[in-house]
């Protein structure tokens, strides 16, 4: 059997990229003319111009909090019909019935599923874990509310596997049926794993058909990975979200994640919409190429950074380091918000600023703010103008820093919140 789920994978890094390219047009376009959110989001934009990564940048990025919003108002308007534009705010594609089921993450948010084969594009993260067809797969993620349990599901399908859906809870009969059906493979977070493990061993049972998992929903530290290993589990890691369905999987190179074949990823500095050089963490922004819920410049709100070269698996998409943190560090000094938009407003209005990060600390009752700056050529009269630029935009007053070029720390935060409340 092939290692890898299909020819895209080993495709030429530059005839994806020029095959993406070329899909975009077309997918923007059905977003637009089906999808009336997308339509307004994308208002005076020409979808036959987007053909390369530069015009995407140009597109405003759509936040979680506004998917959200334009849910609820849609939910809320009491002359809007009922279906499927109120219930998704405009951005489904599709109605009922060509929806095969609806889901809700926190919020809630509502997304839809399709009758589409692996709608969550989650086959090729299981392939790459070693999920074959022919296998039972015990599958261990949710089935209510949020889509996790079909999202495994799904892909398992893809990949011509078995399903048992366990669900999370009941640890004595999961472990039971695994001893019982003998699956090769779980799907689910890797603390429920470690937690049917152990209750195995208190209940003296051996579950040692278990061979493969591939787990998502949570942290997967090498310290879990190596604890299932020893147990003879090899556990492989995807990212993903409700939103969007997979972004990126592990491999059994074990370097970074690779990127799904039908997104369009882009790293953003937080707070903005623009783009950073690779190896710079910033936000993982997603255009997805799904007909039936298009998004376009998604903002997952998560961290993350470009890894160069390729993956010594053989699979040549790009390579991203996996989740990082969260790219919103709101936060709030002397009862104000203070936003990392702010920041890189402040960054605009001086050329010379080549990276800025603002620091707050202090104790209850005493915050400072000082903005770190990295600028060419640093000057009293530059810093002074920065700091009133500082206070024009978030109405709070900040001291002004020079920091040396490249000094500042590539963590993706531009907002750093250091305070003690002893």
């Amino acid at each position: 059997m092939s290692e890898f789920f299909d020819v895209l994978e080993t495709r030429a890094p530059e005839q994806r990229e020029r095959d993406l390219m070329a899909a975009l047009p077309g997918a923007i376009a059905r977003a637009v003319a089906r999808a009336p959110a997308i339509a307004e989001q994308l208002r005076g934009i020409d979808p036959a111009t987007i053909t390369s990564r530069a015009a995407l940048a140009r597109l405003p990025v759509l936040r979680k909090h506004e998917l959200l919003e334009r849910q609820q108002h849609s939910r809320d308007d009491a002359c809007a019909p009922a279906g499927p534009r109120k219930a998704f705010g405009g951005f489904s594609a599709i109605g009922w019935g060509e929806a095969m089921r609806v889901f809700a993450s926190p919020g809630p948010i509502y997304e839809p599923e399709s009758a589409r084969a692996d709608y969550w594009r989650f086959a090729r993260a299981l392939h790459a874990a070693g999920f074959r067809a022919g296998e039972l797969t015990y599958n261990c993620f949710s089935y209510h509310f949020t889509p996790a349990g079909s999202m495994m599901e799904t892909a398992a399908h893809a990949v011509g596997c078995t399903v048992f859906p366990g669900g999370t809870g009941q640890t004595e009969q999961q472990v039971r049926a695994i001893q019982d059906l003998a699956p090769t493979g779980y799907t689910g977070t890797p603390s429920f794993l470690k937690i049917i493990l152990e209750k195995a061993d208190e209940l003296g049972v051996k579950l040692d058909s278990l061979r493969r998992a591939l787990v998502s929903g949570e942290a997967f530290p090498p310290s879990l990975r190596d604890w299932l290993a020893a147990r003879g589990v090899e556990g492989y890691q995807a990212y993903g979200s409700a939103d969007l369905g997979m972004v990126a999987f592990e491999t059994p190179a074990r370097e970074g994640l690779v990127l799904g074949e039908d997104i369009i990823v882009e790293i953003v500095r937080p707070g903005t919409g623009e783009p950073v050089p690779d190896g710079e963490v910033g936000e993982v922004v997603v255009t997805t190429l799904n007909p039936d819920y298009p998004l376009v410049r998604f903002g997952t709100g998560d961290l993350s950074a470009v890894m160069p070269g390729l993956s010594p698996c053989g699979r040549t998409n790009t390579r991203i380091k996996g989740w990082m943190g969260r790219a919103d560090q709101t936060t709030k000094v002397r009862g104000m918000f203070v936003h990392p938009s702010q920041v890189a407003d402040v960054a605009r209005r001086h050329p010379e600023i080549l990276r800025a990060r603002l620091v707050i600390s202090g104790n209850t009752g005493s915050d400072r703010m000082v903005l770190k700056v990295e600028a060419q050529t640093p000057t009293g009269e530059l810093g002074k103008r920065i700091a009133e630029s500082v206070r024009d935009v978030t109405k709070l007053r900040s001291d002004v820093e020079w920091v040396e070029a490249g000094s500042l720390p590539n963590d993706g935060k531009v907002i750093d919140d250091v305070r003690t409340y002893e």
